[in-house]
């Protein structure tokens, strides 16, 4: 049966009756760790669309219709290139390791309006050693980095009740780096330095493997998306995004 036909079933469901994904991909991506090689991939390709791509992609359509409600400015598509799914081949080019693959699944839901990977959005990360959901701006440029501090500046209570809200809290933790001083033209005893001095506005709020593989697995990743809302709230509006 091909993906169309199955999403167009899935349509007609109102409610999701199994997580789209499986012990199978955790299996895969345990191998791929001990065997990160080309020849190893390739002899394991089918695998790898079977067990890892497809559930990764129907994982990406199940989130779409329930998404265009809660955080419709969110870009959900489920393509096999250039969607939210992200390549498992990595950019040797800089880095110490030259492992030519991820071992990780990364699906990246970016704002319709900025599609940059640093950008505000929600990034879904599925591997053996964590499972999580992280919303906000990892690395934002240099442009977005001090238009996110300006706003914190100018209204430091709107940040402190995105930042400090309960329903975001009860699940998301703050992650991410900080400057080890204080970034240009905010002072050392700035009251909002601790946060002024991130270089990083993320959260994460961790999945455990056993909610990635239950049946509600959709309905909770989407909970979890909708706890995000103050954070990406505050973000997008610094950077005068809707949200």
């Amino acid at each position: 049966m091909n993906r169309r036909l199955k999403t167009r079933q899935r349509a007609n469901e109102s409610v999701t009756k199994s997580s789209p994904i499986s012990e199978d991909l955790f299996e895969f991506l345990e191998d791929l760790n001990e065997n990160n090689e080309r020849e190893w991939f390739k002899a394991n390709k089918d695998r790898y669309e079977q067990c890892v791509r497809e559930p990764a992609l129907d994982l990406i359509e199940q989130l779409e219709k329930p998404l265009m409600r809660s955080a419709p400015m969110l870009r959900v598509v489920a393509k096999r290139l250039g969607g939210s799914l992200m390549r498992i081949h990595r950019d040797t080019r800089f880095g110490k390791d030259k492992t030519p693959y991820k071992t990780n699944v990364g699906i990246s839901l970016r704002h319709d309006g900025d599609g940059d990977i640093h950008g505000p959005g929600v990034y879904i990360h599925l591997a053996c050693d964590e499972c999580f959901v992280g919303a906000g701006s990892w690395r934002p440029a240099k442009e977005t980095l001090a238009a996110i501090r300006q706003s914190i500046d100018a209204d430091p209570k709107a940040w402190i009740k995105a930042r400090d809200q309960r329903t975001f809290r009860k699940s998301f933790e703050l992650a991410g780096e900080s400057l080890k001083t204080s970034p240009r033209d905010y002072a050392k005893d700035h009251p909002m330095i601790e946060d002024l001095r991130r270089i990083d506005f993320i959260a994460v709020a961790p999945l455990s493997r056993k909610e990635v593989l239950a049946d509600d697995a959709v309905k909770r990743i989407v909970e979890l998306i909708r706890q995000a809302k103050p954070l990406m709230k505050f973000m997008c509006e610094a950077v005068e995004l809707p949200y």
